[in-house]
């Protein structure tokens, strides 16, 4: 294993492409569809920009290449953020919580997060709601 990229030498499973380190895909938990949800936060400002789905071969993707990769659940393949839209997403850093079910990442963003042109997906999303004051 690179001690950069997260991957390891291919398999027969994969016909000799990368896969995901083993000890970090057996530290996921994923949902019924293979899927972790991946939180991507704006490096520097530490602003929420948006929710995606990653499956094992998109984190690998994540780790190796410097760009963040999901999976999406709707076309059922694998999409870089920017590809098309030129607003990328630079990796600095990857973390998995503690129950191994989702993963922030840092990153470093390029024009708009949101498919809607919007800085953030969360962009004038405000529920109403009665605000908790701490005891």
């Amino acid at each position: 294993m690179s001690a950069h990229d997260g991957t390891v030498g291919g398999s027969a499973d994969t016909g000799g492409a990368p896969m995901l380190d083993p000890e970090i895909a057996a530290r996921l938990k994923r949902d019924s569809a293979g899927l972790v949800a991946a939180i991507v936060q704006q490096h520097d400002t530490r602003e929420v920009l948006m929710l995606g789905w990653m499956d094992d071969e998109a984190l690998r993707r994540t780790l190796s290449t410097g760009r963040v990769t999901f999976y999406s659940r709707s076309r059922q393949e694998y999409w870089r953020k920017g590809d098309t839209s030129g607003h990328s997403q630079w990796v600095k850093s990857v973390s998995l919580d503690c129950d191994g079910d989702a993963l922030l990442i840092q990153a470093d963003q390029v024009g708009a997060a949101c498919h809607t042109g919007a800085p953030t997906c969360f962009t004038d999303r405000d529920l109403p709601t009665t605000e908790g004051t701490r005891p």
